[in-house]
């Protein structure tokens, strides 16, 4: 018998799907986590400790979750947790919020996992924290910035996490309605077919004139 689940605690949202009493919880927890990994016996990531009252443990984790996926370095795709030096690397060179893909009460043989993307984060619930610290918004993907760093202070080559967008990309963002403030602004894609047919057209005049 297979039930499909949904949990909201604390603006962080679990989704589970149970199956008997194994279910695989899928979940965003915010810096610092408040939990510790360990090896799991045969291979994968096994969740050794939840610290009482930390952000993993109001995210619903437990001691005791195999870690099926966590964020990768960029937070776009989602990477198999079967090395745990490899998923600590992956962890702490995220600098926000990390996802998390575990397994309750039931083994699963992490080596066959295959990576996958991210989930979007068009519309993405934040945690009271991450609201604190948003300033801008990426206008082609929806990524919110809510580092403790000032966005400001980011260098120019500073690029989007998940789509890889350019910095100039980004508008400041207004936490109580959710959207950019001052509108969006057209692709780039966009902004470069019109520089290029206004040169075109410009090129035609200069021709016909000569």
């Amino acid at each position: 018998f297979l039930t499909q689940t949904k949990i909201v605690k604390r603006g962080l949202e679990i989704r589970a799907r149970a199956a008997g009493a194994s279910k695989t919880i899928e979940v965003e927890v915010d810096k610092p986590l408040g939990l510790t990994l360990g090896q799991k016996p045969g291979g994968g990531v096994v969740i050794a400790a939840v610290e009482g009252g930390g952000n993993a443990a109001k995210a619903g984790l437990k001691a005791g979750d195999q870690v099926l996926y966590t964020s990768s370095f960029f937070g776009d795709e989602l990477w198999p947790a079967d090395k745990l030096g490899f998923t600590k690397t992956a962890i702490q060179a995220k600098p926000d919020s990390v996802y998390f893909v575990v397994s309750r009460g039931a083994e699963v043989d992490v080596k066959k996992l295959t990576k996958r993307p991210a989930p979007p984060r068009f519309g993405q619930k934040l945690t009271e924290a991450q609201k604190a610290r948003a300033t801008h918004i990426c206008l082609d993907c929806g990524y919110i910035y809510t580092l403790q760093k000032p966005f400001d202070e980011q260098p120019d080559t500073y690029a989007c996490p998940q789509c890889r967008a350019p910095k100039k990309r980004f508008a400041r963002y207004d936490v109580k309605t959710g959207k950019a403030i001052g509108g969006s602004l057209p692709p780039v894609g966009v902004i470069i077919g019109l520089v290029a047919g206004i040169g075109a057209v410009g090129a035609l005049l200069v021709y016909g004139l000569q």
